[in-house]
């Protein structure tokens, strides 16, 4: 596009940020209330959960009855706008790689529809002992002054229990467990299996101080975004107080396609395709700081070419894009008998889960490396299409009211009975674990594609290693211990033939490490503040910069990073140095 078709902004901004999601989220919200103009890209429309949210809706309130579609994967009442499959925004693979890029596209990205699960990331998540991955350049102790600020901030749940690699936070009461969890807790214990408090950011306390947020009032509905603010969404507790400051602008549908730079390779600004008219914009900024999700800042760098940079931008070391590894994750299902015919009671809860099991097993030696951990559902959430299915006991029938075996559900009065009866027994345990960072799991330009917007989109080469699938089985095994213990009927585990039910790499939508931080410029992209070692006023507040993730969900170590980033950037501008 020549320079004559492009719409060129005047404005000189203290740091143009690309994206709204935790990273993104958390470096405007400090720069902003430090004072500094800022202006925020984001590549869908704007949401604010207390006007745009879903919560407490009926089924028969959207004309597909909550249903799921391309662009709104997990149901219509959902508040995830995005997808792994978007029109006009393809992606490829090579080498028969099965990776599914979950795309979010609007303010605060994927932080509105997540499971609120907030971990700190450990000791030994930083500084592993085993050798098998590179250290990061950063301690836990580093780490740690950050995680506290942002649990005073944003307001985390859970108990101090004391565990080495598992780090307590600041938190508020957690809610009580649940039937189901109670059994579960009974039958982990008989197992072997520490199940604690889960640690989730909803305040099941108002925050003092905070008048624009309200306590959680139990109706269970985090994953539509939360119309009092009662839990953690970007766009609610960072990106909309940062806006009310009067020093943050957020321009929504901007499609941002590359990093302007200079001759001298420093970083001016963003170019954009702006969806509402399909033309290209150009903004300036003193700073520039990617938060965009770890491929689509990888893929912002690699397409930012230019004479300085020529392999792209902050990419003189060719690790952008590599080293990407997303969370593994298996899971299994099952029914509690004891459950059947249970008492009516809202036990809703919070959106997120009640009780979990951090990796229990530390350092003990075994056929894969790492851990994970287990988190586990079920309850008297209203029950969706396929209710019923794997509600089965031997040889697929299960006991009716008379005591004769017989097959689940039907239709008419038997399949309303079996509702009544088996609403409530059902439960589910899912593993998320630590996949490893490897050199050979990367994402790439792809030389002959294109999006609609005319950038050039990313292709991907990753593959599950034996270890993780040996992961995978431990999961498995795990899960059946445990139902077994608890006196439930379990599913059928996957066996070897779905490599024990692995998911495929980026289905579990925690991939991290395409643009690694460290202290070696030949070997990484970022230094230990997230600053490119190759651009002195680029920043990368995402997932991208993790070296290694553990097995504890990224969020929380997203928005910590993200804050030290942006004290740092205030400290570094008040010495003249960017």
């Amino acid at each position: 596009m020549s320079d004559l078709q492009i719409k060129k902004t005047s404005t000189l901004y203290d740091a143009v940020i690309v994206g709204s999601g935790a990273g993104g989220g958390m470096a405007a919200y400090v720069l902003a209330h430090a004072g500094l103009k800022v202006l925020m890209l984001e590549a869908g429309p704007f949401f604010d959960p207390a006007k745009n949210s879903a919560q407490l809706k009926f089924p028969w309130e959207s004309p597909r009855r909550g249903a799921s579609t391309n662009t709104r994967n997990f149901g219509d009442f959902d508040a995830a706008f995005g997808g792994w499959s978007l029109d006009g925004e393809p992606y490829t693979t090579k080498n028969g790689t099965d990776f599914q890029w979950f795309r979010s596209r609007m303010l605060g990205g994927r932080t509105n529809h997540w499971g609120r699960i907030s971990l700190r990331m450990g000791p030994y998540d930083f500084q592993p002992k085993d050798g098998l991955t590179t250290a990061w350049p950063i301690t836990y102790d580093d780490v740690k002054p950050f995680y506290d600020k942002v649990d005073r901030l944003i307001g985390i749940f859970g108990t101090v229990e004391g565990l080495e690699n598992e780090p307590d936070g600041i938190f508020l009461p957690p809610p009580a467990p649940r039937l189901n969890e109670l059994y579960i807790k009974k039958g982990a214990k008989k197992a072997g299996v520490t199940t604690i408090a889960s640690r989730g950011s909803i305040l099941t306390q108002a925050l003092p101080n905070n008048k624009d947020r309200g306590a959680c009032f139990y109706c269970g509905q985090c994953n539509r975004s939360c119309k009092v603010y009662g839990d953690f969404s970007s766009s609610s507790c960072l990106v909309i107080p940062a806006i009310k400051t009067g020093n943050l602008t957020v321009i929504a549908n901007a499609m941002a396609r590359e990093v302007l730079t200079d001759d001298k390779g420093l970083a001016t600004g963003i170019s954009y395709i702006n969806k509402d008219d399909m033309q290209e914009y150009q903004v300036k900024g003193k700073i520039v700081i990617l938060g965009a999700s770890a491929c689509e800042s990888a893929r912002l760098l690699l397409n930012s070419k230019s004479s300085a940079h020529p392999g792209g931008l902050a990419n003189s070391s060719g690790v952008v894009g590599k080293y990407l590894h997303d969370s593994t994750g298996a899971g299994a299902s099952g029914w509690l008998p004891q459950l059947m015919d249970r008492k009516r009671y809202n036990e809703d809860g919070v959106g997120a889960i009640h009780i979990y099991s951090p990796w229990w097993l530390g350092n003990k030696k075994l056929d894969f490396p790492r851990g994970y951990h287990i988190e586990y559902g079920g309850g008297l959430h209203m029950p969706g299409y396929g209710f019923m299915d794997g509600i089965e006991a031997k040889n697929g029938l299960v006991p009716g009211r008379d005591g004769k075996m017989k097959d689940a559900g039907g239709f008419g009065a038997d399949l309303k009975n079996d509702y009544r009866r088996f609403y409530g027994a059902s439960f589910g345990m899912a593993g998320r674990g630590t996949a490893i960072a490897r050199e050979d799991n990367y994402c790439e330009i792809d030389p002959e594609v294109v999006d609609k917007y005319g950038i050039p989109v990313l292709r991907f080469h990753y593959k599950w290693a034996a270890e993780e699938i040996k992961q995978a089985k431990h999961m498995q095994d795990t899960f059946q211990e445990i139902m077994h213990e608890m006196g439930a009927i379990a599913e059928p585990p996957a066996g070897p033939e779905t490599m024990y039910g692995l998911k495929a790499p980026g289905v579990i939508i925690h991939e991290v490490g395409t643009v690694r931080m460290g202290d070696d410029p030949k070997k990484s992209a970022l230094n230990k503040y997230n600053q490119a070692h190759d651009c002195n006023n680029l920043f990368v507040v995402d997932a991208a910069p993790f070296v290694q993730q553990g097995d504890k969900n990224a969020t929380w170590t997203i928005l910590a990073l993200s804050m030290r980033t942006a004290e740092y950037i205030l400290a570094q501008r008040k010495k003249l140095n960017v």
